[in-house]
Formats: structure tokens, sequence, C-alpha cells
């Protein structure tokens, strides 16, 4: 009997772009549809903690991502979160517990993409997770925010510092490991991809 393919539930409330969503990824993972936040709270108490990775809306009526990636996050459930959003990211992205951040539209091949490297990156250790989604973050505020805005942001510079310190860490782990190991290695080439 061969292991199921990792679960991914994608919450948009527009149930039109959720089906999309579910049929891109369809054929590589099973996929569950939450048309709203309380619908994907529902979801997740029925799933037992098996959801893989979550694609989710940040503005929805009634309960927004932000709430529903809250208590995810409140209820310790274990998987990785990419918003995939019209919001333009903005400084309050710093404190959310998100993985990775797409502003729509988004192609299929930007969402498999994004829904292989969230899988992967539940393999790795809980600071490797957070080294893939800080650099996720200081990406995605480089590419909207200016220069000055970001020198003059403390908590860009507190971000900037964490992702350093927790690359100094890795190193050491990489050099401390003799490994071949391609994942190893690929994760290792993509965080100098982000340097």
């Amino acid at each position: 009997m061969s292991e199921q393919p990792p679960l991914v539930l994608v919450v948009e409330d527009e149930p039109d772009l959720a089906d999309l969503y579910a049929a891109w990824l369809g054929d590589e993972y099973r996929v569950r549809t939450a048309y709203g936040g309380r619908e994907a709270l529902d979801q997740l108490d029925e799933a037992d903690n098996e959801v893989d990775a979550i694609l989710l809306d940040r503005r929805m009526p009634g309960l927004s991502g932000d709430e529903v990636l809250t208590a995810v996050r409140d209820r310790g459930i274990d998987c990785r979160v990419a918003m995939v959003t019209a919001v333009e990211p903005d400084f309050d992205i710093l404190e959310m517990g998100f993985d990775d951040y797409l502003v729509k539209p988004v192609t299929s091949d930007t969402l498999r993409e994004t829904v292989e490297g969230l899988l992967r990156r539940g393999e790795y250790d809980s600071e490797v997770q957070e080294l893939f989604s800080l650099t996720s973050k200081k990406a995605m505020l480089e590419s909207e925010k200016s220069a000055n805005d970001l020198a003059d942001n403390e908590e860009y510079q507190r971000l900037t510092d964490r992702i350093e310190e927790l690359r100094e860490r890795a190193d050491e782990s990489r050099d401390a490991v003799a490994s071949d190991d391609e994942d190893y290695e690929k994760l290792f080439q993509d965080f100098d991809a982000d340097a």
C-alpha cells in the first residue's frame, strides 16, 4: 500500500479561483478547498492535523486570512502556510506566522513551485524553517519598499539581524556535517540564491 500524497488546503473566498487552484494541484496532491475563513477552520478540525500545506487568501469576509493564520498557529497545527493574496505586503507581514507570500495573480507553475517548496521546508528543523520564512518576508519587502523605507524601519533591521544569525548557525551546521544528500545541498543553494 502506497503512502498518500500530501494534503493541501486551499482557502479562497472566490470559489472559481479556489477551484482553479485545486485543479492545478490535483494531479500531484490531495486538495481540499474552503471558501472562507470559518470553513477553513472547520476543515482543519476535521483533518486531524493531516494538512501539510495551506494556501491562504488574506482578505475574506467574515474571518480574514490573518485571523485564520493566527488560529492555525495558536492551535499548534504543524503545517506550512503561504498567503496567496491581492494585498500588497507591508511591514505588518513581519509579525505574521506564514512561510511564503504570493501576490495575485499567480500562475499554475508558481503555485506548484510554492507548494513544493512549502512541503520541502516542512522536512527541516524549526530554525531552518524560520530562516526560509524570514528570507521570504525580506525578499517580499525588498521588492515592494524603497531602500530608505527599509533602512528606517527597526523591525526590518531586526529581521535582517535574525536572518544573519540563522544563516551563521546554518553555515556552522553545514560545515560540521559532511553530507552528499541532494535535499540538504539544495537547501543551502536556495539560501545562497536569496542572498
